[in-house]
């Protein structure tokens, strides 16, 4: 199992954007095969950083989660609405693997 940990650098004023962006892909991401784990938006402290976080079995179950979600249109939707309200300026992903204690 690995971990994909996505980090957002949004527009300071574009928290309420990336929350309506983090709620569509709580159906999406699910559906593409991936476990969600959640979205995190600012709270508190820098106004720009933000998380999406999900686990999934591997590299390769990752390549056909990303195919799943090109196809998807709720997915297709967010990407366009991401593009056109231009509230993201960056995003990373890290891949981890959980080391339990």
């Amino acid at each position: 199992m690995i971990t994909c940990i996505i980090t957002y650098d949004i527009e300071p004023w574009g928290r309420d954007a990336f929350v309506d962006y983090a709620r569509a892909w709580g159906e999406a991401i699910p559906a593409a095969g991936a476990d969600l784990i959640g979205y995190f938006a600012p709270h508190e402290g820098s106004a720009t950083t933000a998380y999406g976080i999900y686990d999934i079995a591997d590299l390769a179950a990752y390549e056909a989660y990303r195919a799943r979600l090109k196809a998807d249109p709720i997915a297709r939707r967010n990407f366009e609405f991401a593009q056109t309200e231009r509230f993201i300026r960056r995003e990373d992903r890290l891949f981890v693997t959980r080391v339990d204690r």
